[in-house]
């Protein structure tokens, strides 16, 4: 799961903590809700953590070598 879909997670996490009255029998939308928007926290705070991790590594250079500049002569 990328950063983008723990933004998601959150999102909707919020959405059904505070922007939705409904009931359901079983399950407590405003529970299901936090639960949601932590796990997209630690997601977020996960993936930040490897990203500052990582680093790019150059490749050493290897040398051309071109034949048309070896000329024979015979």
């Amino acid at each position: 799961m990328g950063l983008g879909g723990c933004i998601i997670l959150i999102a909707v996490g919020a959405i059904l903590t505070f922007a939705t009255d409904w009931q359901m029998e079983g399950a407590n939308l405003d529970v299901v809700g936090l639960i949601l928007m932590a796990v997209g926290l630690i997601g977020v705070t996960t993936f930040a953590g490897i990203a500052k991790r990582r680093r790019v590594v150059v490749p050493p250079s290897t040398p051309v070598i071109d034949d048309r500049d070896r000329r024979t002569y015979e």
